[in-house]
């Protein structure tokens, strides 16, 4: 029972205060790669969290706990005091129906999300067959529209998509950085990144963390595409291009590089950041890890102790 109860209390603490941990600073924005992992690790910490409690719950039923002891050479007694045996047989239904559906509910929601979302991209595609032409000089297809704008389609039918109002308006090192950019995007497979952080809001819309972990990944991939462009690219040109098309309307079923966060990425590219130190990144790395290896430590914790006791104390 303590077990099921700390990790529980573990997954509530996270959903609840986890977005303000994790934006106390602006440290994502100086290493978009390692906040993405962070926003993930989180709410991956919280979804395995509940299963582990649910899981915690069972482990007390006799065939499984005498199984166990056996196994790990422990006294059943503690294993089964540990786990939540006072509660047996209906915590164990409970922990099975909590485990079961955390897995059901979030996997239904990513199935039908990646399944929507390439429905989506093939009807996207299908369009573009018949509407844009494509430019081999470029690598990209084409259409005739005056709003400057540019996006990719991942996915099977992956491609960069410009309008003629952005040819127009971009200069040649501008059309460069923008290409880099949606390149970057398909390259890194940003797209997989956003899908599961809305699929995963979207199944418990009720949870802060996952609602601002939708927010922030959408945002810092974009930070990434950026970065990757200004590696190859004038930071100006980045900035211009970026401008450019603010106000572009990008497809919901693509990334693009206009949006509402234009402004600060513009702003982010000329008044460029301080990376993170190499102690900060190991720091971090370390942090992401610690994220997901928490509710494991604290799921095993009834065992260990079982297994390090001397004596197996029996209730007379």
């Amino acid at each position: 029972m303590i077990a099921a109860l700390v990790l529980l209390l573990y997954a509530l603490a996270l959903g609840l205060l986890g977005p303000r941990l994790l934006t106390r600073s602006s440290w994502s924005d100086r290493a978009p790669r390692l906040g993405v992992l962070a926003w993930q690790a989180a709410t991956a910490s919280v979804l395995v969290a509940v299963v582990l409690a649910g899981l915690a719950l069972v482990v007390p039923i006799g065939r499984a706990a005498h199984n166990l002891a056996d196994l790990f050479h422990v006294c059943q007694m503690m294993l089964q005091s540990g786990y939540g045996g006072a509660l047996q047989p209906i915590g164990a239904f409970v922990g099975l129906a909590m485990a079961g559906g955390a897995v059901l509910w979030t996997g239904g929601h990513v199935i039908h999300a990646l399944v929507t979302t390439a429905r989506h991209r093939r009807r996207h595609a299908e369009m573009l067959a018949v509407l844009a032409r494509r430019r081999p000089d470029l690598d990209a297809l084409i259409i005739d529209h005056d709003q400057p704008l540019a996006y990719c389609l991942a996915g099977r039918h992956r491609c960069v998509v410009l309008t003629t109002g952005a040819l127009e308006r971009l200069h040649d090192d501008q059309l460069a950085a923008v290409l880099a950019h949606e390149r970057a995007h398909l390259r890194g497979r940003h797209d997989l990144a956003v899908n599961l952080a809305v699929a995963i809001s979207r199944a418990f819309p009720g949870v802060p963390l996952f609602g601002r972990a939708r927010e922030e990944i959408t945002r810092l991939v974009e930070l990434l595409a950026d970065d990757a462009a200004a590696r190859r690219h004038d930071r100006v040109s980045v900035a211009a291009a970026l401008v450019t098309l603010a106000e572009g309307r990008v497809p919901a079923v693509a990334l693009g590089a206009g949006g509402h966060t234009a402004v600060f990425r513009v702003h982010r590219m000329l008044a460029p950041h301080r990376p993170l130190s190499r102690t900060a990144r190991v720091a971090g790395h370390l942090g992401v890890a610690l994220l997901i290896v928490v509710p494991l430590l604290i799921a095993v914790n009834p065992a260990v102790m079982a297994m390090l006791a001397e004596h197996c104390h029996l209730s007379l």
